[in-house]
């Protein structure tokens, strides 16, 4: 059975990037194409307990370092458990962030090393890489009022960092973007949401050798 197809998105806050997944993954069903959709961190039994301390517990100071950890440990459990069964089955999978997430909000934005978060990403996901990144792209300051950051004061650990930090986060994924032409797509997040599934579905259908 030929290898299904594996696509991943990835953005700031604020970008919409979760909308366009779920939109992907409904249009593709629609089509007759066996799609799973999941999410980082969670998509597991085991991923949504460790999402749930990474991304609502105020009470649980952790490192960057430890995100690290808990993130690659949701991630090795959903490439075992639901990716890989996937593709070998002949199905598109949709991750909403993938190992790209770690690299630019723990690894540049936050400083913890780019080897040591490589080499965790190596024992997490061994040499899976998406066929496709779409990253969605918008000005930090549109994505922060989209997300409603600054008026909701929200807590979520990572969205209630400095907008100095969303600016590291944004430069980070165009450099990864710059550096991998060829899996990464970016995609100008400031636009219509019409707009934006358009072109997505295009680059998909292309994928596909399916007519746009």
């Amino acid at each position: 059975m030929k290898r299904g197809l594996f696509l991943s998105f990835e953005g700031g806050e604020g970008s919409g990037k979760s909308l366009q997944a779920r939109g992907l993954a409904d249009a593709l069903t629609e089509r007759g194409r066996d799609v799973v959709l999941t999410r980082e961190p969670g998509g597991t039994a085991a991923g949504e307990r460790i999402r749930d301390i990474l991304l609502h517990a105020r009470e649980i100071p952790l490192s960057p370092e430890a995100q690290v950890l808990l993130f690659s440990s949701a991630r090795a459990q959903l490439v075992r458990e639901v990716i890989h069964p996937a593709l070998e089955a002949g199905k598109i999978v949709i991750a909403d962030r993938f190992f790209d997430s770690t690299v630019v909000y723990q690894g540049h934005a936050h400083g913890v090393s780019l080897q040591a978060i490589r080499e965790v990403t190596a024992l997490a996901v061994g040499t899976l890489v998406p066929d496709r990144t779409f990253l969605l792209d918008l000005p930090v300051e549109v994505g922060l009022a989209r997300s409603g950051w600054a008026a909701e004061a929200r807590w979520d650990r990572f969205e209630a960092d400095a907008t100095d930090f969303h600016v590291r986060v944004r430069d980070a994924y165009l450099r990864l973007a710059a550096a991998e032409p060829r899996r990464f797509v970016v995609i100008a997040a400031d636009r219509d949401e019409a707009v934006i599934a358009k072109d997505i579905r295009r680059e998909v259908d292309a994928l596909l050798g399916a007519p746009a």
